[in-house]
Formats: structure tokens, sequence, C-alpha cells
């Protein structure tokens, strides 16, 4: 290779004899670069690479530029063809963009106006845009065109990186390169003239073998039609020179891809989802419109030609249509593409005319045999169905009211008989409809869908089943516009939908949800009998929800004696309590009057013998006597003061058992919890106060606002709480007595809590707390572990009968010895009138 030439090193150009070395040293390189490029053309004519790369290696040394590529010309748009010392993100940056003719490049230029383009400066050049970021940048650039009778070839461009022009003999050597550029692409056409003639003998043995070779798969696999029309295309596209070709079949008043080859993945994709209907818009539309053979040279620059997004996919030009005719019926379309712009020949449509026709034979076979196959499916079908309902009906008359398992059953069979990949069954349950019995789909998806209630709506397909209440059937989700529901249909990979809605009296009860993965549209017979199994579905439902309201009602019936008894129970329980209490009443009556005379006796006796003892100074007694009398006079007063004392108990505790069996004073009525709780309070601590001065406690209050209004007598339940708070004052205040010398603070906590149809009152007390061995007695009558004169042991046990007797409440006690008492008491807000009068508890 020639060392890199830079005509300012050639020494003093003042000095002629160094001028004219240099000169002589750069033509004899200029021979040596051309003689180069002229080897490597006569090495090979058709090796265009060879030779692009010796001029564009050439180029850069010769020229002193710090780069060169060569540009093709495909007719619509200059794609890099060759370069030298280019980085490989230049040029896949030049592929992702290629270089149409117009003003924004200087390879743009030199390509529309087919003469050399050199630009100094680049960034000074307000047209110029073309230049990637991010990438090193040029800054002069000379763009020779390629050239064959004024036809453009290509570009070979130049660059550097620095603002360093061209000299006119550099660019004169370009253009030489350039022309030497053009030769070798005319002389590689040349070659491949001769030689495309040279195949002409061949191509016509080449077709007649391929026509055999089909006629071989024809007679082989006579019913295979998808491999027929394989090898059909494969043929016609391989023989025609064509980069791809389809067949399209007719389905209706469309015509869908049936068989391919050469294109990629996401135009059959595309094909498939987008069938091609009769018109101007495609090629294979204008066959169906004309039912004659189409070609257009470049459907690129064909106006009439709409389906873009296809081109674009295939990067097709040059478009071959061809009509496959039965008896005058258009019953398909084969189309050939080629990625170039170059028309079939008539003897290469001759050969795609005899390929359909060998495709119309095979169609029509196949078309005959599945006739034939349909009838017998036809029979098995029906035979299918006829077992399936009557295996159905069996688990329905096993399993009446197990509608999980009938359901089940249902859903099985429904997708095996229509050919489903999957299938769901959507019902109520709590008012709304949620999904249940499934057969096919993932555990994650089965997951998502069973906590997310199906709404009536038109996002999805039961959501539009359970809003219209009719057969909702949707080919492919994708193409529908309204269908939302993108979670589910990507955990499910489902394209095609059929929602059947289980009816009960012309209204949705539930829907079975039928889906397969491609997209394959159900036919009338699958829908018809997927009906049928849903009629069946909401009749197990309707025995289900009768067998259910039937049960509820047995229930009901059963609650209510139930509760009628318990009524009963607690009416006979009143009615004791009531003939004890009034014994109880009477007893106490009896005792009140005589122990009124023992109390008066007893302290009228005491007065008495302090009159004695008076009496007795005057007397004349001696020491020893007078001594003795002392004695006896003291032991008399002394026994009479603890028959006052055990008086005034008992006196207490009659009047006690008066108030306890005494009936319920006041009206029951509707009260608020917090308000009552809160006067029991302040009744409790000023009542404390006013019997002790120096009695002191802090009362804590949590009531919440919203425990309401409760059902309850209020003398009586303020009556309970005054007790229990008057119990924890008690034991607080002996707590802080036995502490006297400890920082101890009384505290009483009162609160509430709103529990729905209940409302819970905690006390709670930081005293001295209960023995676990009294703690189960305390609600008995008369225990007491007050000392004698402080307690009578009813208190408790009337706030037990008040909370729990009379209002139907419940009281508990949480205690911890020397640590608090707890008193937990939960009310209903209606019951306690109930209880009174005799109806459910």
């Amino acid at each position: 290779m020639a060392d890199k030439v830079d005509s300012e090193n050639y020494g003093d150009r003042s000095d002629p004899v160094a001028r004219l070395r240099g000169e002589l040293e750069e033509a004899r390189r200029q021979q040596s670069a051309t003689a180069s490029v002229l080897k490597a053309m006569s090495a090979s004519a058709s090796d265009l690479d060879a030779v692009f790369r010796s001029v564009v290696e050439n180029s850069v040394v010769l020229c002193g530029a710090d780069r060169a590529i060569i540009f093709r010309f495909d007719g619509q748009v200059l794609r890099a063809a060759a370069a030298f010392n280019t980085p490989p993100e230049v040029i896949n940056w030049i592929e992702r963009n290629p270089i149409l003719p117009g003003d924004y490049s200087v390879a743009a230029r030199a390509a529309l106006n087919k003469r050399t383009c050199h630009v100094t400066d680049v960034l000074a050049d307000s047209r110029h845009t073309y230049q990637a970021k991010n990438i090193e940048e040029f800054r002069t650039v000379l763009g020779v065109p390629i050239l064959t009778s004024d036809r453009l070839l290509g570009v070979l461009l130049l660059y550097r990186t620095k603002v360093k022009p061209f000299e006119d003999r550099q660019i004169n050597l370009v253009e030489i390169f350039a022309d030497q550029a053009a030769i070798a692409i005319e002389n590689a056409r040349l070659f491949g003239e001769v030689q495309a003639r040279t195949k002409d003998l061949q191509e016509s043995l080449q077709q007649q073998t391929a026509t055999a070779d089909v006629l071989k798969v024809i007679s082989r696999s006579a019913f295979d039609l998808q491999t027929i029309l394989d090898t059909l295309v494969e043929s016609a596209a391989r023989l025609c020179e064509a980069e791809m070709a389809f067949i399209h079949r007719r389905e209706g008043e469309q015509y869908r891809a049936a068989a391919t080859f050469g294109f990629a993945p996401e135009f059959w994709a595309f094909m498939q989802s987008h069938p091609i209907t009769p018109g101007r818009g495609s090629i294979a539309g204008r066959v169906a419109l004309e039912r004659h053979v189409i070609q257009v040279e470049d459907v690129a620059a064909d106006p009439e030609y709409t389906l873009k997004q296809a081109t674009l996919l295939a990067r097709q030009h040059t478009t071959l249509g061809v009509p496959l005719l039965r008896e005058k019926e258009l019953i398909g379309v084969i189309v050939l593409a080629r990625q170039r712009v170059e028309i079939f020949t008539e003897k290469q449509i001759a050969l795609v005319a005899t390929f359909a026709d060998q495709a119309v034979i095979a169609i029509e076979n196949a078309r005959l045999f599945d006739e034939v196959q349909a009838r017998t499916r036809d029979l098995t079908e029906s035979l299918q169905q006829q077992t399936a309902t009557a295996d159905v009906l069996k688990v329905i008359s096993r399993s009446a009211f197990d509608l999980p398992t009938v359901l089940q059953a249902l859903v099985e069979s429904v997708a095996r008989l229509v050919a489903a990949d999957e299938a769901i069954i959507t019902r109520q349950r709590d008012g709304a409809f949620y999904r249940a019995e499934s057969i096919g789909f993932s555990d994650e998806f089965l997951k998502f869908v069973r906590t997310v209630p199906v709404a009536p709506e038109r996002g999805s397909a039961v959501g539009r089943a359970l809003l219209d209440g009719v057969v909702v059937h949707i080919p492919d989700v994708e193409a529908d516009p309204e269908y939302t529901f993108d979670s589910a249909q990507r955990l499910g990979d489902f394209r095609s939908l059929l929602a059947v809605p289980m009816l009960r009296e012309g209204a949705p009860v539930g829907v079975i949800l039928l889906t397969r993965k491609e997209p394959r549209a159900f036919t009338t017979k699958q829908i018809e009998l997927s009906t049928t199994f849903a009629d069946q579905a909401a009749i197990a439902i309707e025995n289900v929800r009768l067998f259910d309201e039937v049960q509820a009602r047995t229930e009901e019936l059963a609650v209510s004696l139930e509760n009628l008894r318990t009524t009963q129970d607690r009416l006979v329980q009143t009615e004791k309590l009531a003939s004890l209490g009034q014994l109880t009443a009477g007893i106490a009556h009896e005792i009140k009057n005589p122990l009124n005379f023992v109390n008066n006796f007893a302290a009228l006796s005491a007065e008495l013998t302090d009159e004695l003892n008076d009496l007795l100074k005057t007397a004349a007694l001696n020491d020893r006597l007078q001594k003795e009398v002392d004695e006896l006079t003291r032991t008399l007063k002394d026994n009479l003061e603890k028959v006052v004392q055990h008086g005034r108990r008992a006196d207490s505790i009659v009047k006690n058992m008066l108030l306890h069996s005494r009936e319920s004073s006041g009206e029951q009525r509707p009260a608020d919890i917090n308000a009552l709780l809160d006067e029991s309070l302040n009744l409790a601590y000023h009542g404390a106060r006013a019997e002790k001065p120096e009695f002191n406690i802090t009362l804590q209050r949590d009531l919440d606002p919203t425990a309401g209004a409760i059902d309850v007598f209020p003398q009586e339940i303020t009556r309970a709480f005054i007790n229990l708070i008057s119990n924890g004052f008690y034991a607080a205040s002996r707590r802080k007595a036995a502490n006297s010398k400890m920082d101890f603070e009384p505290i009483l906590r009162a609160t509430t809590k709103n529990l729905g149809s209940t409302v819970e009152i905690r006390i709670r007390d930081n005293g001295t707390g209960i023995p676990s061995e009294v703690k189960e007695k305390i609600f008995n009558p008369f225990f007491t572990t007050k000392p004698a004169g402080e307690g009578t042991g009813l208190g408790l046990s009337m706030s037990h009968d008040i909370i729990v007797k009379q209002h139907g409440g419940t009281i508990d006690v949480d205690t911890a010895l020397g640590a608090f008492t707890e008193f937990r008491i939960v009310l209903p807000r209606v019951g306690a009138s109930l209880i009174k009068s005799g109806g459910p508890a």
C-alpha cells in the first residue's frame, strides 16, 4: 500500500527542483493507485467489493483525507457499500439513516446534482444537517458522484476532521477514482447480464423440475393443504427470483394469509391480523377486485398502494399478484415480492399462473376432503355432546347441591367440546360477581382475577355479557377497541374470547368465558353448544339458590324457636327472681322492726349502764366490790356497743335487701352512655368526698365519641356504675393508706368503646387488686372482704343483676393483686326491652 501523501510535505515549494521532484513523486503514486484499482477490476469482473476497497483506501492515502466511503444508489436512497478508516458506529448510523438525494448533506447534493460537491466546513454550512451526534464530527467533505451515461450509480465521499479544503489536483484524482468505480459497476452489470443469459437455459429445466416436485407433494400429501401451499410459494419465489411470496385464501369477503415464504415473522403476524379486502390499497386486494394478473414495478412509489406498514416490514418493491380461480370463482391470490425494483418477466408470470392452477387443484381437493371430514366430525361431535351432557346430568343428579362440583364438571365439558384452551365461570358472591371454577388457566392468572370483582361494563367480555345479557364473541381482543382488561389478557395469554351469560328470567346470574390462545373465532355451532351448557349452569345455580333459601328459612325458624325458648327461660327466671324478691322483701320487713327494737334497746341499755355507774359511785362499797362492779358494768357496756354495731350492720343488710329485691324503677329509654358514665363518676366522687373530706383520686376519662345511645334503665345502670366506681375508690384508697410513705397516686380510669351492636365500658383502678380465691365469689350476694360495718356484700351482686339480668349484658373482671382491678361491661344497644317484654333475645 502506498505511503500517505500530503502535498504540503514536498519541501520548499519555491525551489523548482524540489517542486518538480514532489510532483513526479505524486504522479508516480497516483499511477500506482490507479494500477491497483485496475488490478482489482481485472481480478474479477463481479467482485465490486475489492474494487471499492482499493478506491476508498487509495483516495484517503493520496488525498490526505481522514476517511472515505462509497455509497451505492439503489434507485431511492444512498447506502454505504465500502469504507476506509471509518468507525463501525458511523457505518451503523448511516445504515439506520440512508441518504436521499437532496440538499441536506454533501453526498445528497452530489447525488441530486450529479456533479462534484466540495464543502470546506460543514459546520458553517446552514443547509448541512446530516451528521451523527456523539460521534467524531467531520469538517471538510468532498463528494463525487459515480455516473454512467448520466445515470447515478453512487457517490464517493472523502472526509477531513479538520477544516482543510481539498486541492484541485486531489479533486481531479477522486473524480478519476469515481470513474473507475463506475466502470467496475458497469462491468459487473454486464457480467451479470451474461450470467443471466447463461441461466436462461437452466431456468426451464428448474421450472420443470419444480413443477414435478410440486406435483409429487400434491400426490403424496393430497390432504395436507398447508404443506402443498408452503411448497408452492417457496418454489414460485425461488424460480421467479423473488425474495418473498405468500398465498391469500378467501374467507367470505376477506382474504387471509395462508402460506408465506421469505417474509419476516413480523410481516406474517401483521398480515394475519389484517386480512385483505378487495380494493386498490394492496396488490392482493386489486387482484381480488379485478380478477386478473396485477404487477406493480414499485409499490413504494405507487400512490394507490396504502399497505405501507407491510411494505416497511418486508422492504418490498416490485410485486406481482396472480388470481386463484376455480370455475371463474376467485378463491385466493398468490403474491410474489422483490426487495428491489425489477419487474417480473412474462415467462415468470406464466410460471406463477401454473403454480396458481396447482394451488387451486390442491385447495379443491382439500375442500372436498374437509367436507367429508366435517360430516364425520358432525356425527362424532353429536355423540360427544350427548355423552358430555349425560355426564353433566349425572354430576347434577349425584351432587345436586354441591355447586362447585357441578360447575367444575360443566366448565371442563364445554371447554373440551368447543376446543377452548381455557374456560372459567363467573358467578355471584356476596352481592358481586367473581370468577370461580376454571380449567386451563395458570395459577398466576387465577390468583389475579379471583380477587377482582367483575362489573357490568364494556371493557371486558364478561362485563359486556353481564351488561347486555347476550353472548359476546371477540375473535381477537387485540383488534377490539373496547377491550381494556389488558392485565388479564397478558396473564392469560389469550386472543379469542367467547362469553356466554347464564340467565335466570332474562337476568344474568353468571357467565361462562371460553378462551383461545390464537386469534381463532368460535363457530356458530360451538356458540350454540356453549349456550346449552350455560343454561344447565343457570339451572344448577337456581337449584342451589332455592335449596339455600329453604335451608336459610329452616335455620331462621330454628333460631326463632331457640330464641323463644330462651325468652321463656328468662321469663321463668324473671318470675322466680320476682318471687324471691318479694319473699326477701317480706322477710326484710319482718326482721326490720325487731331489729330496730334490738338496736334501740341496746342503745338505751348502754345509757342505763352509764346511769348505774353514776348511782353506784355514791354507794359505800369496798374497793374489791367497787372494782368488780366497774369491771362488770364496763363489760356490759362493751357488749352493748357490739350489739349496737352488729345491729347497725344488720340494719344496713336489710336496707340493701329491700333495695336489691325491689322492682325496676324508672322508664327504659335510649340514653347517651358517655353521659351516664360521666355522671356516675361525678356522683361517686362527690359522695366519697362528702363522706371523707380528705379523700382524693385522679379520674381519667377515655370516652369514645361514637359510643352513642343505648336502650337502658338510666337510674338502674347509674346505680351499677356507682357501685363499681365506689369499689374502685375503696381499693385505691386502701393501697394509698398501705403505702403512705411511698409516692403513690390513686387513679381510676373509665373508658367506652363502640363495638357496633354493643358498647363496651371499662372501669379500672390501680388499687389493691383481688386475690384469686376471692375473684370467683365477688358477685355472690352477702360476700364481702371489707371489715365489719364497711360493706354488706350486696353492691357487686346488685350491679351484676342490673347489667346481666336486667339489661342482657355481660360483666367480667380482670385483676392483679397489688396492681389493679378492671371491670369490663358489654351492653347491647337494644335487647333489654326485648328481654323485658318477652321478645327474642
